[in-house]
């Protein structure tokens, strides 16, 4: 077999980059302390990402950046700095999240490599040339996704020059990623900042099916299901882990080098896997890559099952017994742990010594010889020094302009000026000509890209003079509203159609005045029967919270609206949407704050809005909430389950708050906050920004709540906009049960 096939491994700590390097990655993935996923990871300084970068270098290892976050307006600044610096440093690929870094890189840093995380949801043929129009050169696709999607959007991406990267092993977020905000909301940490704190790992009061662990589910590992990976033609083998240290690292890279090597080798692969229980695990499933979402996807413990593990292959019953079995385990562990250190520790990242000496004369050129580790060349100027009382070519004016080499991966020793001769000039623009020619020979002879600073965007005007409301419906009992408001009003489909069914057709064309609002995931005939209803329906404009719709509603030229769940929160995400793929408005997020939103900057011609009234979604899931709550008789979610089923309980979590699980019709199951989001203060904030206020009127993860007056709530919103007093005491009086802590707290 010719085809490359990368094994990508995490670097949450410079050990760890190391011990990856050793063990045979083809390439790592590292953070810096800003800009990046894994708050909790340890993470490198800027200088220790030119180090990593240089050594992981020598041994034919790549290096990605994680920058794999929404980015907020006021840190766009220090984004194009941070770009200025990692695109002359020999960085491979930059890891994002956030739509605005498309634009920034495409316009302005075309040589990065721009690899769409997980975070991004990526699991239909839409979204694929989604990513492919915006500049992706890579799709780490959605971890849910069974062997036969994979196999058939990686066909796709290739057509479209993008690379397909799959999670192989580790850690099992239960949520769609980029998709769950139970972080955000109950603790006010965002997953899509970083700074996730884990509520699918968290206790829960014992739930009907007797679980304290509900959420939790087993680490992923596709050890045996190379071949089929290969055949899907995947490019990059991705393995998670950027808070687990070297030993981890160390060792699952190395079972995955042994695993991959054999199968190239011989087309078989190693029957053995026992060295990945022998560091952090909760057990293994592969039931995603299978399509087969059985009971046995989930485990009633978060923490390290490595010694469980142990005392079950050994048979360890009696207290004797199981001492033994974790003895042996802790001493190979400890034994493990030293061989790794001892392979790593003589790799270094510090920066190379670089040596520079001038020397010359007068009627002579000037000569900088240079020496930096495999470096060593000379330069000499196009025209020969001069004599002259009044000297240029002093010491202070050498240094002055060739000190910023030091900045770079070379650590200066000193300039050596013993060779040149004093009295002597040359015009200061030849000093700097030689300067950028000895940058470009440290480069690899690359050339040295200048800073960008970015233009200041204009602020364009409202579409409206005064905001207007606008409504979601789901049911077509509520179709009387239309009756009662001019307001917008949106019908929700759902996540999963009946094959070659119309009913969602036929209530579109029957009430022309529905505006369709596609949901955030579709995934296989769910995504085809979702496009069908663009096609037969052919509205005239839409609200998608998947990229993939919106592709085919640019295709199609039907006017599209981001919704909220596509997380936008800064200018260059809607430059990115509109420029790239003609949009005609976005939801800002609901995560960020006041002073957050205060500076977006509205592309001209361009609609801005934002949900005030909403339930708060905290996850939703390709796996089923319920086995592990109040209990389902099936053995794994059927292709029927999401078509017919409509159960809702709740979850406590052992401080007493509970949470709706709900699932509706055509809907995966979902877990909501048991506050509604209520935000009437934006109204009075940011009028003159939104021209649109929106309202979300399905009964969603309502939960047991009682079911308010859907009539009661449009009226006083209308008047609220409008600027009556009374609305907002009407709307207090009426749901009772409600927060809107992130517009205070923000990201």
């Amino acid at each position: 077999m010719s085809r490359k096939i990368e094994l990508l491994a995490p670097g949450g700590d410079v050990d760890a980059i190391k011990a990856a390097i050793v063990a045979g990655a083809n390439a790592v993935y590292c953070g810096l302390d800003t800009f990046n996923a894994r708050n909790r990871a340890t993470n490198l300084s800027f200088d220790d990402l030119m180090g990593v970068i240089e050594l992981a270098h020598q041994y034919q290892c790549e290096v990605f950046l994680t920058m794999n976050i929404v980015i907020l307006e006021h840190e766009i600044t220090g984004l194009v700095k941070l770009l200025n610096q990692i695109v002359n440093i020999g960085i491979d690929g930059i890891i994002v999240q956030d739509l605005g870094i498309f634009n920034l890189v495409k316009k302005h840093f075309p040589t990065l490599a721009v690899h769409a995380s997980t975070q991004l949801t990526t699991h239909n043929p839409g979204q694929i040339r989604f990513l492919a129009k915006v500049g992706a050169t890579r799709a780490n696709l959605s971890r849910e996704l069974n062997l036969g999607e994979i196999k058939s959007l990686t066909t796709l991406a290739h057509e479209h020059d993008v690379l397909t990267e799959v999670f192989v092993h580790g850690a099992l977020c239960i949520a769609f990623s980029g998709q769950c905000y139970s972080s955000s909301v109950s603790v006010g940490n965002s997953g899509n900042r970083g700074r996730c704190s884990q509520a699918c790992r968290d206790e829960y009061e014992i739930t009907n099916a007797g679980n304290k662990f509900p959420l939790n589910l087993k680490d992923n590992s596709a050890y045996f299901d190379l071949p089929e990976l290969v055949d899907a033609g995947v490019d990059s083998l991705k393995i998670e882990g950027r808070i687990k240290g070297a030993q981890y690292v160390h060792t699952v890279v190395d079972s995955w080098r042994q695993q991959i090597d054999k199968f190239v080798e011989t087309g078989q692969l190693l029957s053995d896997n026992t060295n990945l229980y022998k560091v952090f695990n909760r057990d293994f499933t592969n039931s995603f890559l299978k399509g087969d979402l059985t009971k046995n996807m989930f485990i009633d413990n978060p923490r390290d099952n490595s010694f469980q593990h142990a005392n079950d292959k050994h048979n360890a019953i009696s207290v004797v017994q199981i001492q033994a079995v974790q003895k042996d385990l802790s001493e190979e562990k400890n034994a493990i742990g030293a061989r790794v250190v001892e392979k790593i520790q003589h790799l270094s990242i510090a920066k190379q010594a670089l040596t520079i000496r001038f020397s010359g004369q007068a009627g002579k050129p000037l000569t900088v010889d240079v020496t930096a580790g495999k470096h060593e060349f000379c330069v000499q100027s196009e025209m020969p020094l001069i004599a002259s009382e009044q000297a240029a070519v002093d010491q202070s004016a050498i240094e002055k302009r060739f000190k910023s080499l030091q900045q770079g991966k070379y650590a200066l020793q000193a300039f050596d000026f013993s060779g040149l001769d004093t009295g002597l000039n040359m015009p200061f623009k030849e000093l700097t000509r030689i300067k950028k020619q000895v940058a470009f020979l440290l480069n690899d002879s690359v050339k040295v890209i200048p800073p960008v600073t970015l233009p200041k965007l204009t602020k364009h005007s409202k579409l409206t003079d005064t905001p207007t409301l606008s409504l979601l419906i789901s049911d077509e009992k509520d179709l009387h509203l239309c009756d009662v408001t001019d307001a917008d009003i949106y019908f929700k489909l759902p996540e999963s159609f009946k094959k070659n069914c119309t009913k969602y057709i036929d209530i579109l064309l029957r009430n022309p005045r529905l505006i369709p609002w596609f949901p955030a995931v579709l995934i296989g005939k769910d995504y085809l029967e979702a496009v069908k209803i663009l096609e037969r329906v052919k509205p005239a404009r839409i609200v998608t919270n998947n990229t993939g719709v919106a592709y085919k509603a640019y295709e199609m030229d039907i006017s599209w609206i981001a919704g909220p769940f596509l997380n936008t929160t800064n200018s260059y995400a809607l430059l990115t949407l509109q420029e790239e793929l003609n949009c005609a408005g976005a939801f800002i997020s609901n995560e960020i704050n006041q002073n957050q939103i205060r500076n977006i900057a509205r592309p001209e011609n361009f609609k801005l809005l934002y949900s005030i009234y909403h339930p708060i979604l905290m996850m939703t899931s390709r796996q089923c909430f319920f086995q592990q709550t109040v209990g389902c008789n099936k053995p794994a979610i059927e292709d029927g389950c999401m078509l017919k089923c409509e159960k809702a309980t709740t979850i406590t979590n052992v401080k007493g708050i509970s949470f709706a699980v709900d699932k509706q019709k055509g809907g995966y199951p979902s877990i909501y906050n048991h506050e509604q989001f209520l935000n009437m203060d934006v109204i009075d904030d940011f009028s003159h920004l939104f021209d649109e206020f929106f309202i979300d009127l399905t009964n969603i993860g309502s939960g047991s709540k009682a079911e308010l007056d859907k009539v009661q709530l449009i009226h006083h919103f209308e008047n609220l906009i409008k600027g009556d007093g009374e609305a907002k005491a009407q709307l207090d009086a009426m749901v009772t049960v409600s927060t809107h802590a992130q517009y205070s707290q923000g990201l």
